[in-house]
């Protein structure tokens, strides 16, 4: 036992010597007569942290792997919804708009009408990459952006803090099909009888002075009612008073400036094509989802919510038009139900990204009600000639909405003042329809002052309204030289 334990000591002893750890047990037992052979053991030993450091640096590189990976498909899917979204919402104008508009109105000015949209989809564009981006989205003030980006200056294919997942240029060709079909809804009231080279003037002008700083106090980095750091935080996901209040009230004091169409309300004015109409609201609500849904800027969750509410919406405010007209005609009629429609989706815009399927419902409801009653009887006590109803369907449903928002809008669906923080009235956030309301006060007095200046000045300058001849001859005539159909004589 003694030679044993002396052995063992011996081994121990020769270990430490050659700078060996001390091994113990059977091990060290079986090893003790070949001190030799113990000086390969901390080889062994000392080789297993140095795999281990190798194993955990493959791992940290392959999760590195994965996670740029994740973000490159994330950026990729994000990138491919929102040029798709920018696709939907040029399809509004053009075909949507230009169809919608263009039915309502007498064939003799389906192509004048027509091109009026058409040419927004042109002017607005330049005009957008020379200066009305900057202004809209270039950094700035609370009211008003920069020159810095003008001419697309610094505007790449790198993120930005608008959205850190698509391209720049991507978020500045998607609010530019914004820039474009507001101008355009603004020429339902006046179609008929404005000049052509009067109406480009107006609408370049126009983009400056009322649409740039509108979208840049709402949703521009600092702008005054942006949702998330503005002093009145005022709830538009996707242009309640950007785009429907500023073209809606817009166009109210563009008909009463011009006054109203020779024969107007005596002569029948009726549509020469419900069924191109019908065709364009059809687009209309397809290109919508583009529209709200696109608002989201990625192609997650709250895309999928506002995609829900622009659809629930729009349903809801068709039904919502037609059982009044049906309460008071005793009938309902097609013309009417896409008017209803196009009200509901009006209305549902500033709400899409803030309320639940069913609060979008009574949304939508309240909104084709609401637009039916402004288009019928509000417009005849009044008796303006709001010739294809832009101000009873987009300034007035634009408004409700907006103030609807503030009402149903809710936490669960967007914190956007934080998670656990009220949104809207119902959760018990009372002061935000205080901010609506002022959002709203905003786009309603920008749009009558801005309106007013500029129709003043193109009227001294140009002229605004085409001749007496001329407006009896037809738009397609008298402006394009062109019949939009050969079979009309």
């Amino acid at each position: 036992m003694r030679s044993t334990w002396l052995k063992v000591s011996l081994a121990l002893l020769v270990g430490v010597v050659a700078g060996c750890p001390p091994m113990v047990g059977a091990r060290a037992l079986a090893q003790a007569p070949m001190p030799a052979m113990m000086l390969v053991v901390p080889d062994v030993v000392n080789s297993q942290p140095s795999a281990e450091a190798d194993r955990i640096a493959a791992l940290e590189k392959q999760v590195a792997a994965q996670t740029a990976a994740i973000a490159t498909a994330q950026t990729s899917g994000d990138n491919a919804w929102m040029l798709t979204s920018a696709a939907l919402v040029l399809l509004m104008t053009g075909p949507g708009l230009a169809l919608f508009y263009g039915g309502l109105v007498r064939k003799k000015n389906v192509l004048g009408t027509m091109m009026q949209s058409f040419a927004m989809m042109a002017v607005i564009t330049m005009l957008w990459a020379i200066v009305t981006y900057s202004l809209a989205f270039g950094s700035g003030n609370a009211f008003i952006g920069g020159l810095h980006n003008m001419f697309l200056h610094g505007v790449g294919l790198d993120p930005s803090p608008y959205a850190p997942t698509i391209p720049l240029q991507t978020f500045m060709v998607y609010q530019l099909m914004f820039a474009i079909i507001t101008p355009a809804l603004i020429t339902g009231a006046f179609a008929e009888r404005m000049k052509f080279s009067a109406m480009l003037v107006f609408m370049v002008l126009w983009a400056i002075v009322v649409y740039s700083p509108m979208a840049h106090m709402v949703w521009g980095v600092g702008g005054l009612l942006n949702a998330s750091t503005g002093r009145f935080p005022c709830m538009d996901f996707a242009g309640g008073t950007v785009v429907h209040v500023t073209s809606g009230v817009s166009a109210l004091i563009t008909a009463l400036y011009l006054g109203k169409r020779i024969g107007y309300p005596k002569e029948a004015m009726q549509p020469h094509s419900v069924v191109l109409s019908f065709i364009g609201a059809c687009l209309l609500w397809v290109g919508w989802f583009g529209f709200n849904a696109g608002s989201a800027l990625a192609a997650g969750s709250l895309a999928t919510s506002a995609f829900v509410a622009t659809h629930f919406g729009a349903a809801a405010a068709a039904i919502g038009w037609s059982a009044a007209e049906w309460i008071r005609n005793g009938k309902p009629s097609a013309l009417g139900a896409i008017s209803g429609c196009v009200a509901g989706l009006v209305a549902i815009t500033p709400a899409s990204g803030f309320v639940s399927p069913m609060a979008a419902i009574v949304i939508g409801l309240i909104a084709g009600a609401f637009c039916f009653y402004m288009v019928v009887k509000v417009k005849s006590w009044f008796g303006y000639d709001d010739s294809l109803d832009a101000f009873g369907v987009h300034g007035a449903g634009g408004t409700i909405g907006a103030l609807l928002t503030g009402l149903f809008a809710r936490s669960a669906i967007n914190p956007v003042f934080g998670t656990g923080k009220a949104t809207g009235v119902l959760e018990g956030n009372y002061h935000q329809i205080l901010n609506q309301a002022m959002g709203v006060g905003i786009a309603w007095g920008l749009s009558i002052v801005g309106t007013l200046l500029i129709l003043f000045v193109v009227d001294k300058t140009i002229g605004l309204r085409v001749s007496e001849a001329e407006e009896r001859e037809g738009l397609d005539l008298s402006q394009h030289g062109e019949e939009g159909y050969e079979w009309a004589h």
